[in-house]
């Protein structure tokens, strides 16, 4: 373990939620549950909270996207840090992928980060230890079965291209 390292402290480059009006729906859930609680209040029909609890569950698990100023991936000399994850030591990493998936009528990037170990040995920091109150928030990564750490890199303030070229070259060059 690293001395002193932990999500708040990680320095290096670092990439965070940007503030685009793609999180608009975050707001509007959030007041169509103040509005449906108040339905339920002055009504007093039982079906109106129902419509907030959907509406307020939304809200909840999207609050990680409101987060802007916060690092939620990057990297520094240790290796690829991940918000609620960890941080990937260089030389535990095989490949790191740029991938393009097709999904209805638009297509997302995803990083993909091929373990090379398993994950407990590839982890100098493990993260995925969270608050009961973060429990069922958004995570920004997720892992398939073959040890490959996924994260979808449209909700990022920088563009796709540029995380993973950063990431490729700071990969290689700590690497060596």
């Amino acid at each position: 373990m690293v001395a002193g390292l932990d999500e708040g402290n990680v320095g290096g480059y670092s990439v965070a939620y940007g503030r685009e009006d793609t999180y608009f729906p975050v707001y509007v859930t959030a007041a169509l549950a103040a509005v449906f609680l108040t339905a339920t209040w002055i009504t007093g029909a039982i079906w109106w909270l129902a419509l907030a609890a959907a509406a307020t569950g939304f809200t909840y698990y999207n609050i990680p996207l409101l987060e802007a100023g916060r690092p939620t991936i990057g990297a520094n000399q240790y290796g690829i840090f991940i918000q609620a994850f960890g941080l990937i030591r260089w030389r535990a990493i095989a490949q790191i992928d740029l991938v393009e998936i097709a999904e209805r009528a638009m297509s997302v990037h995803e990083l993909q980060i091929a373990l090379n170990v398993p994950l407990g040995s590839a982890l100098v920091a493990d993260w995925r230890k969270r608050p009961a109150y973060r429990l069922l928030m958004r995570l920004p990564w997720r892992m398939d079965h073959r040890g490959v750490v996924r994260i979808n890199l449209e909700p990022f303030d920088r563009t796709p291209d540029e995380i993973h070229r950063t990431f490729l070259r700071m990969w290689r060059y700590y690497r060596s």
